[in-house]
């Protein structure tokens, strides 16, 4: 059984501003990143899932025409609540520096915490593992990440230490006997550093 995480291309947002679930559309530069990432996809898929949200959509339909794509809530980015598009640099320190000390267990104002996103990400792709053909799965950072830590049993801290995965990053898992290898086939990055997080001050 393989399966393909894909990343969604670059969302059309300006670096510095906090986003989850905010329904952000592409970039023009979409077209030149579909192209990068169709090398690294096999033709025999016939199972496409992806989140509902439209940077992640678009993809997954450019990439799979003729396949019905099934969309699932539970592989939505993380939820950032009442923080969703503001500035970091504008969300009061008081209020942020709690997560930013366990962003792991912490739930953002309103939204939820990394932990409550890995469960319902770590269900859905459960689901997706039992079934018998190769499939895709087309989603964000904080999905793909979450699967990764949970294949290799690496602690959901150090998720973004150890995994990265750039705009439409292409990661290879195969499963065997119930157990995981996984293969970074495609991750390179065109829009430059990310920033998802407030700077350390």
């Amino acid at each position: 059984m393989e399966i393909y995480l894909i990343r969604h291309t670059t969302p059309k947002i300006e670096k510095g501003i906090c986003y989850g679930q905010s329904d952000l559309d592409v970039t023009e530069t979409f077209n030149e990143e579909v192209a990068s990432i169709q090398p690294f996809i096999p033709r025999n898929i016939e199972t496409v899932y992806s989140s509902p949200l439209q940077r992640c959509r678009k993809l997954a339909e450019a990439l799979f025409p003729q396949q019905a794509v099934q969309l699932h809530g539970d592989l939505m980015e993380l939820n950032c609540g009442s923080w969703e598009m503001q500035p970091w640099s504008e969300i009061p320190k008081a209020e942020i520096q709690p997560w930013m000390d366990d962003f792991i267990n912490i739930q953002t104002p309103g939204g939820e915490s990394y932990l409550q996103m890995h469960s319902r990400v770590i269900n859905r792709f459960n689901d997706i593992s039992l079934q018998p053909k190769p499939a895709v799965i087309v989603a964000h950072g904080g999905v793909l990440r979450s699967i990764l830590a949970h294949i290799t049993h690496t602690p959901l801290k150090e998720s973004f230490d150890v995994f990265t995965c750039h705009y439409g990053c292409v990661v290879k898992l195969v499963i065997e006997n119930d157990a995981y290898t996984h293969e970074m086939l495609y991750n390179i990055s065109l829009a430059g550093k990310e920033w998802h997080r407030p700077r350390e001050t």
